[in-house]
């Protein structure tokens, strides 16, 4: 049995509420994944280009924090989380 096959037989165990909620899903990611391959298709050097550049101001971007050092990065992250 394909993978097209699989989905089509699970969808048929399906309220018809999830069953639309699934095909609404896999439009979704059929969408994105044209949309994907066109952006890396269509990209050209200047778009590149403008990545590069944008990832060189954001390595240099600095944060002041008044002074004090973060000693333990994941503890910071952590305690934010709650």
């Amino acid at each position: 049995m394909t993978l097209a096959e699989r989905i089509y037989q699970t969808s048929l165990d399906l309220p018809e509420y999830a069953a639309r909620e699934a095909l609404d899903f896999i439009e979704f990611l059929a969408e994105r994944h044209a949309h994907g391959e066109a952006a890396v298709v269509n990209a050209s050097p200047s778009d590149e280009t403008l990545r590069q550049e944008a990832l060189e101001h954001l390595a240099g971007v600095r944060i002041d924090w008044g002074g004090k050092p973060i000693p333990d990065r994941n503890a910071l992250y952590d305690n934010a989380r709650g």
